[in-house]
């Protein structure tokens, strides 16, 4: 937002008491803001006449420029603000006549057109006049600009403007303009520089209006006439009314507004100016070469609405603070590299070519030396080395920076979009639910109006049928991880008598990789049974509003979603390898199939492997649903187009039939979006001390997400409805709730799933520095010997006794055989007893897990208590603009007492000179 000295306030402008005496006494204006169109000057975007015949004229421009592009009726002057399309086939005749007469009694006006492709399709454009608009925008509480804000300069921005000085004298040395925004090419936006306030038809002379035809935007209008269609009946009857039930039984096939032409152009943006707004988004926000520059948020926000553009505002805010934890992460995983070659327990595991492995399935599986698993034991070292601790507490802050940053931001964005004053109080009551209780009224107390009213018996019901579809679902879920676990453990010793070496060889890991990518086949096919199950529950509820639908749908959807991504995650890390028994003593799945051990290197390494296939496989397969799948229909359309009329014909379609060719956006709004972004989140904070790599890919896949998304919307999709909203609704609550969650899974991971709590007991408690308060890697010599226990073959059961019998390996059969765990020898008073650093380890681990938790909740709250959710200079700005308005309404009333006293005294001296 720009900065501006104090200015004086006009004289005329008197301050009143309230304000309706301030809307009651306000005159014009000099400073007005520019509106939309005034923007679009052919070679000229950052026009500013304040002259309303320039602006005028440069509206006749405009339409004489866009009329041959369909962005107009017939007569080149009603813009086109709604797109209907039907087929005249469609047997739905009698509900489209209905619909469409209540639509003209509603007072907007309507133009149809045939499509040049297919004369089947009917194109109905709808126009909303001046008067309808009007009257839709009060009683929608549109704001709109009645003056120009006032700034002053505080103190320490004059601080900031020096030091941008002298850093400017170093940028010969920098990339050229390196994440900035080519401030030349776009336009002005001085829109956020007004005051507004809720539409009054009554005041309409207190606002800004140089023309009519373009005192509402496009978005604006466009969202007033989806008003007005969502409760146009269509049948009588107590559920017949609204375009979406239309478009659900097939009477129009879609329903989009325009976008404002092409998004290309022959012409350089920069010696031409942009031929619109959606031109101008994709050469300074949508193009691939502008990858590396922040995002003209303000302008995603004029075209798209606020929804959208806080969106893309959240999703840069994350990107940008991707930054530290992939460079952390990426610190842990190079320390990995660097002390590997020092790292004393892989050394050992390497060297170990005498100790020889129990067998990790039955019969087929044979013994193996532990210097075998040299690799994977390198490989576990990587991710699991003396940084992960401080990583995983450091994620745990990063999180909740990033969340109490964000809160900032948004209050910073809300304030410059004019969002502060924005409650959902004003949201409308979505059709749906009017219509269900139509018959059931009560006074609203905020608005003192009658409107439909839920019974809480009726509410509690639907609800309590909901959660237990949710319960239902998530159990579904749990039956496929059990199906997942029941593969792994048939399919190891399936791999283990594989006739190619190499599989034989990596049993595990090829279980571990096949189940992986089955898994994820598994999630992708039940994510469309979520989605139907989700939305029949939602509509079941019967919400009272659409942002109230929304966080309903979106809560089962993210509950669905996440607890089928990862509940396999959560398997490997937790129950992985945790309750096999012992050799001689296994557990068993129905008393038939021995459980999965993990591999003699730990479970780290499938921890590992898992995230980082789902990872990898979940962000290649949404890409590609988002760009790659709507890129091949809309060229698929296109191919056939040229079949049909021929190669080399060429015919100029309007507006409407290019945007009916491109592909509509989710019915679920931003849904998928978010989504993706926080399964990413969670993902990125949850296991991450078992992959210190998930934030850098996610860095990676994020910095191409906003330039694909922003790609996908200007170019390959319809444009969308702009909606208003304050901040990014329910996903924040899951953020926080997945900050939590990943605090606690941290703790568990690096007490139970990795090694480092039994290699600390035992550099401290068994190791040759014993009581001597080191803990380096000549501390760690024997531990691999003495986290393994000992296991007499003889004790095998009949099941699990190996075909082979060891003789591979010294010429004579083995009479003993080591395994992971701590446990007596056969020879003992108690055969496999825990032994007394068993209990050590437990007790560490615990106590790990508590204090960790503790400590890290402990800094995460005070973080939170000590960054405040406003800005000190965005709080100070607030509360001088209310001073502002307050000395307005002041001088306002003062100019209208003045004005009364002189018309009395004219009056009086009048009379006194009619008097004889």
């Amino acid at each position: 937002m720009p900065t501006h000295r104090e200015a004086p306030l006009p004289s005329r402008l008197k301050v009143a008491k309230d304000v309706n005496i301030l809307f009651d006494e306000l005159e014009a204006v000099n400073s007005p803001c520019k509106d939309d169109d005034s923007l679009l000057h052919p070679g000229n975007l950052t026009s500013t006449s304040d002259d309303a015949s320039r602006l005028e004229a440069a509206g006749e421009i405009v339409r004489e420029k866009t009329k041959s592009n369909g962005l107009y009726f017939r007569d080149g002057k009603c813009r086109i603000d709604y797109i209907l399309v039907y087929r005249k086939s469609n047997p739905q005749t009698e509900k489209r006549e209905v619909f469409e007469r209540n639509i003209r009694a509603e007072g907007l006006q309507m133009e149809k057109e045939s499509s040049l492709i297919n004369s089947d399709i009917i194109f109905v454009k709808l126009h909303a006049p001046w008067e309808v608009l009007g009257r839709y925008a009060e009683q929608m509480n549109v704001r709109m600009p009645f003056r120009r804000k006032i700034y002053y300069l505080p103190r320490r921005y004059k601080f900031m403007s020096r030091i941008d000085k002298q850093i400017s004298r170093f940028r010969r040395w920098l990339p050229k303009k390196p994440m900035r925004l080519d401030k030349e090419t776009l336009p002005d936006l001085e829109e956020n520089d007004c005051y507004t306030a809720p539409f009054s038809q009554q005041r309409i002379h207190h606002f800004i209006i140089h023309n009519k035809d373009t005192f509402f935007n496009n978005a604006t209008r466009s969202r007033i006439v989806h008003h007005i269609l969502q409760r146009i009946k269509y049948e009588e009857g107590k559920n017949k009314i609204g375009l979406n039930r239309l478009l659900t039984n097939g009477s129009y096939e879609a329903a989009f507004p325009l976008h404002e032409g092409s998004y290309r152009s022959k012409n350089s943006i920069r010696t031409h100016g942009a031929e619109n707004h959606r031109h101008l988004l994709y050469e300074c926000w949508a193009s691939w070469g502008v990858w590396y520059k922040y995002q003209p948020l303000d302008l995603v926000r004029r075209y798209f609405g606020e929804k959208i553009g806080l969106y893309f505002a959240w999703l840069g805010w994350y990107t940008g603070m991707l930054f530290p934890a992939a460079f952390i992460g990426l610190f842990v995983f190079l320390y990995g590299i660097i002390t590997l070659d020092h790292c004393q327990v892989s050394k050992e595991v390497c060297q170990a070519t005498d100790i020889i492995m129990c067998p990790v399935c039955d019969k087929y599986c044979p013994f193996m030396r532990l210097s075998d698993s040299c690799i994977y034991a390198k490989v576990t070292h990587l991710f699991d080395n003396g940084a992960t601790v401080f990583f995983a507490v450091f994620m745990a802050v990063w999180a909740t920076v990033f969340l109490e940053f964000w809160k900032r931001r948004r209050a910073v964005i809300a304030y410059d979009w004019d969002l502060i004053d924005w409650e959902e109080e004003e949201e409308e009551i979505r059709p749906q639910f009017e219509a269900k209780y139509s018959k059931k009224e009560r006074m609203n107390p905020i608005s003192g109006k009658p409107e439909p009213y839920q019974a809480f018996a009726d509410k509690c019901s639907r609800l309590i049928v909901s959660a237990s579809g949710i319960f239902f679902m998530i159990c579904v879920v749990i039956a496929a991880v059990f199906g997942i676990v029941i593969y792994r453990v048939v399919t190891v010793s399936t791999f283990a008598a594989f006739k190619w070496a190499l599989i034989r060889n990596n049993s595990q890991v090829a279980t571990t990789g096949t189940a992986v990518c089955i898994n994820f086949c598994i999630i992708m096919l039940l994510n469309v049974l979520y989605e139907k199950v989700a939305l029949l529950l939602t509509n079941l509820e019967q919400p009272r509003t659409e942002s109230e639908w929304e966080n309903s749908f979106t809560l089962k959807m993210f509950l669905f979603q996440f607890v089928n991504l990862n509940s396999s995650t959560f398997y490997i890390a937790f129950f992985l390898g945790r309750f096999t028994g012992h050799p001689g003593a296994y557990l068993r799945l129905i008393n038939r199939w021995r459980l999965e051990e993990c591999h003699p290197s730990g479970c780290l390494i499938d921890l590992c492997m898992q995230m980082g296939i789902i990872m990898v496989l979940k962000q290649t397969w949404n890409n590609f649903m988002e760009l790659g799948y709507p890129l091949i229909q809309n060229w698929w359309t296109r191919r056939k187009l040229r079949q049909e009329h021929g190669p080399d014909r060429k015919i100029s379609f309007p507006q409407w039939e290019k945007d009916y060719n491109l592909q509509p956006m989710n019915a679920y709004g931003l849904f998928d979006e978010y989504l993706e972004m926080i399964l990413q989140f969670g993902f990125t904070t949850i296991f991450v001390a078992a992959f210190p790599l998930a934030p850098l890919l996610a860095l990676l896949n994020n910095i191409i997400e906003i330039r694909l998304d922003a790609y996908k919307f200007v170019t390959q999709w319809r444009r969308p409805l702009a909606s208003r909203a304050k901040d990014i609704g329910i996903w924040y609550g899951i953020l926080e709730g997945i900050g939590i969650l990943s605090v606690i899974t941290n703790a568990f991971v690096i007490a139970i799933t990795s090694d480092f709590i039994p290699r600390l007991v035992y550099a401290y408690k068994y190791g040759p520095c014993a009581g001597q308060g080191e803990a380096g890697q000549k501390c760690m010599v024997g531990y691999v010997n003495a986290s393994l226990s000992v296991f007499r073959i003889s004790d095998f059961e009949n099941r699990s006794e190996p075909e082979s019998d060891g003789s591979e390996f010294s010429g004579t059969p083995l009479k003993y055989c080591r395994y992971r765990d701590y446990r007596d020898p056969p020879h003992s008073l108690v055969p496999y007893g825990y032994t007394l650093q068993f209990w050590h380890v437990l007790a560490a681990r615990l106590a790990f897990i508590i204090v960790f938790e503790h400590l890290v909740f402990c800094i995460k709250h005070l973080i939170s208590y000590l960054i405040p959710d406003l800005p000190k200079d965005l709080r100070d700005r607030m509360r001088r603009e209310k001073y502002l308005i307050q000395e307005m309404m002041y001088e306002a009333e003062l100019e209208r007492l003045q004005k009364e006293r002189k018309e009395r005294k004219k009056n009086g001296k009048a009379h006194h000179n009619e008097w004889p």
